[in-house]
């Protein structure tokens, strides 16, 4: 009919830029300034064989998302890209289960904030924890492309400092930190591997927004660069984390980063907190999208009303308040990292899992298949060890 309104639409506003940032974004944030001390608590010096497993793990995880990116154009999501391959029955509980392992991840995320807050002696923090998915809900209603452009600031506010901070720690470090002080025990191992999987997860999150990507060809780009980026960061950071301070001052600390930063600068403190606090912001920011979307998409998909709809600025307004919503209520239950992070890892991981099985269903190449096998056996021994043990 002459005269009715077009309803509103995506706005193709993502380019490589922000695409990198979420997936970085999405990946470095609470767990690289909390997980350290955590994983050396656990593991001592062998917490660094986690790391190693974990980027190994998940790198070919992300080579197997990056090696799929271009069934985008025909599935459209991670649902679609499942349920082209499986089929609805199984598609639907994986992208489920995505979403609970994305909304954990939220709250993990607002409680790594608020340990932080409270190591600089501000709070309560439950209340600024919910104030800061709010804020981010209310950014990401007004518009992707201010969202993602605050995304890219914040990705390069705490990218680099973290980079120099390491760098500064090389000088510092004793071999003799590296030594094992005990047995490596295989349930230690597993129980350090799924705190240190926190940190590794979100970079699929580059995948996300594929309605709103001014080329979709930039996503296996991105993920390749997010790669690279975050598995860089992270081994040199552990690498210098242990061996200027070693593990029994990081497994001691709230705040391990700030804890070896000490020797650089007396201030080191306060100054990596608000680093951190950055990192967890960008993360947060990162997350809320790819919950909203996902949540959006499987609405859309089964004809959900309200939920599935667009607001004027082409943004998932009511999916955005109802997962935010729901991811404070998390809060309320627990308020515990620990708890949330493995409950928001062990989710994470059968999604995972398939999009390797994606990969070696739809890639014929051998290498393709083997990066694909790598990952599908890795993540899924590392969960089903974790129930065992």
């Amino acid at each position: 009919m002459a005269g009715t309104a077009e309803p509103p639409g995506f706005k193709k506003s993502l380019g490589l830029f922000e695409l990198v940032s979420l997936g970085v974004g999405g990946t470095i944030g609470s767990g690289i300034f909390v997980a350290p001390g955590i994983a050396a608590a656990i593991s001592g010096s062998a917490s660094i064989l986690a790391w190693l497993i974990v980027a190994f793990s998940a790198s070919c995880v992300l080579l197997s998302l990056a090696g799929i990116s271009s069934r985008f154009r025909e599935a459209g999501s991670f649902y679609g890209l499942f349920s082209s391959v499986f089929g609805q029955r199984v598609a639907l509980p994986v992208i489920l289960l995505y979403l609970v392992s994305s909304a954990f991840g939220v709250a993990t995320i607002a409680a790594g904030i608020g340990q932080y807050l409270g190591h600089l002696g501000i709070g309560p923090v439950l209340p600024l924890e919910i104030a800061a998915i709010l804020f981010f809900c209310g950014i990401n209603i007004v518009g992707i492309a201010l969202s993602g452009r605050l995304e890219v600031v914040l990705a390069v506010l705490k990218t680099v400092p973290l980079v120099i901070i390491a760098l500064l720690l090389l000088p510092h470090i004793q071999t003799e930190n590296f030594a094992l002080t005990t047995g490596i025990s295989a349930p230690a191992i597993i129980a350090t591997v799924i705190i240190v999987y926190w940190p590794f997860t979100g970079f699929e999150i580059s995948a996300i927004p594929v309605g709103e990507t001014k080329d979709i060809t930039l996503i296996r780009r991105s993920l390749l660069i997010v790669m690279v980026i975050v598995t860089s960061v992270y081994l040199l950071l552990n690498i210098a984390l242990i061996g200027s301070v070693g593990t029994a001052v990081l497994a001691a600390s709230p705040a391990p980063v700030a804890s070896a930063a000490g020797l650089i600068f007396s201030s080191a403190g306060e100054v990596v907190a608000v680093i951190g606090i950055v990192a967890m912001l960008s993360a947060l920011n990162a997350y809320i999208i790819a919950t909203s979307r996902v949540l959006q998409d499987v609405a859309s998909r089964f004809s959900l009303p309200r939920l599935s709809e667009l607001g004027s600025r082409g943004t998932p307004a009511i999916a955005l308040i109802v997962s935010c919503g729901a991811c404070a209520g998390l809060l309320f239950i627990s308020n515990r990292f620990e708890m949330l992070a493995s409950a928001s890892v062990i989710t994470t991981l059968v999604p995972y899992i398939f999009f390797c099985l994606c990969s070696w269903v739809t890639e014929p190449g051998l290498r393709t298949r083997a990066v694909a096998a790598a990952g599908t056996l890795s993540t899924a021994a590392i969960l089903v060890l974790w129930f065992i043990l």
